[in-house]
């Protein structure tokens, strides 16, 4: 039986649930073994060839080479897994942030500075105003 879920009808909000953990568990499971210097230098030296010795799909295996980490969240990957591939790459969570918003690092710091996005458009579909 489907677990009833009301926060599924939120625009352009994933919601790391139980259903998402199983299916990224592969793709968390890879970001948190670049934890350790050997991995990361191993993924570095040639990234593919790392990815396919995890079970992972293709299509999250594109994700990361692409560092889409917004279709990498939308396949299961949690942020602050995936965090590990912004490290690896000696970036801070702030440019992986502007990245995933369209933003440049200035304009993602400046927005947040300033109190974050509108709350505009993130309501529930069927939510009154």
């Amino acid at each position: 039986m489907a677990l009833d879920k009301p926060y599924k009808d939120i625009p352009g909000t994933t919601i790391f649930d139980a259903d998402m953990s199983r299916q990224g568990y592969h793709l968390n499971q890879f970001c948190m073994s670049l934890m350790k210097a050997e991995n990361r230098a191993r993924f570095k030296a040639n990234e593919r060839a790392y990815l396919d010795e995890w079970p992972m799909t293709e299509e999250q295996k594109q994700a990361v080479l692409a560092r889409d980490l917004n279709r990498c969240i939308a396949l299961g990957g949690n942020i602050y897994f995936l965090a590990k591939i912004g490290a690896t790459d000696g970036k801070s969570f702030q440019q992986m942030a502007g990245s995933m918003t369209g933003m440049s690092e200035e304009e993602y710091r400046d927005m947040m500075v300033k109190g974050g996005r509108s709350i505009e458009g993130n309501r529930h579909l069927g939510e009154k105003k």
